[in-house]
């Protein structure tokens, strides 16, 4: 598909719009629900927070790693969830954008706050003095922690992502079957028109591949 800028602006327009209703949402409820419970739950709760973006980044690299090819033999055998999962990897650009930027993205931000509430919430619990050493070691250990939890649980999907792509793929690609023939939800569409203003879902593969 040839490239075009005012459609990258309105994708990027789209993707702020997004994030922002996203971000917002996510962190009123992180921190509604984190207003309520101790510290150990709200701990739970920022892992929770860090597997959510470990995820959604280990998707993302998927996406760009996969190779299209081998689910055209799938989709010629009508497995379930193989023609997602080519939709999937042709739009793989925004799809990892998504998964990537948005979700992860934010995820990793709202963890963070989240961490500072409970780190407050540690230390009224303890009776620390909030501006003493211990106070100020324990807000460096919650946050190394946490940032450690998130670069390494992402660098552990990424290589996951990267050998076993076309496995994770099908398994979106199954998920987004079940949405639109479960639940009558189209989550991607193959309407998709190429440089010539015609339909381009028979497109060629990746790698340069016909596909039949």
């Amino acid at each position: 598909m040839k490239y075009s800028f005012l459609n990258s602006m309105r994708w990027s327009v789209f993707i702020f719009f997004v994030t922002f209703i996203l971000a917002a949402i996510f962190s009123i409820v992180s921190t509604s629900v984190l207003e309520g419970v101790s510290w150990g739950i709200g701990m739970l709760i920022v892992i929770v927070l860090v597997g959510i973006g470990i995820l959604f980044d280990m998707m993302g690299i998927a996406s760009t790693a996969a190779n299209e090819i081998p689910f055209h033999g799938m989709a010629a055998e009508k497995v379930k969830g193989s023609k997602q999962a080519i939709l999937i990897i042709r739009n793989a650009d925004r799809f990892s954008n998504i998964c990537n930027d948005v979700i992860g993205d934010i995820s990793s931000i709202v963890s963070g706050a989240a961490s500072a509430l409970v780190v407050i919430k540690l230390i009224s619990n303890l009776n620390m003095n909030s501006e003493g050493i211990l106070a100020f070691v324990t807000s460096i250990v919650v946050a190394a922690t946490v940032s450690g939890m998130t670069v390494g649980g992402k660098a552990l999907g990424k290589s996951f992502a990267i050998h076993k792509s076309n496995t994770i793929i099908l398994t979106i690609g199954r998920v987004f079957y079940f949405f639109e023939h479960r639940l009558n939800i189209q989550l991607l569409s193959s309407k998709k028109k190429n440089s010539n203003g015609k339909r381009g879902s028979k497109s060629g593969a990746r790698n340069h591949s016909s596909a039949k």
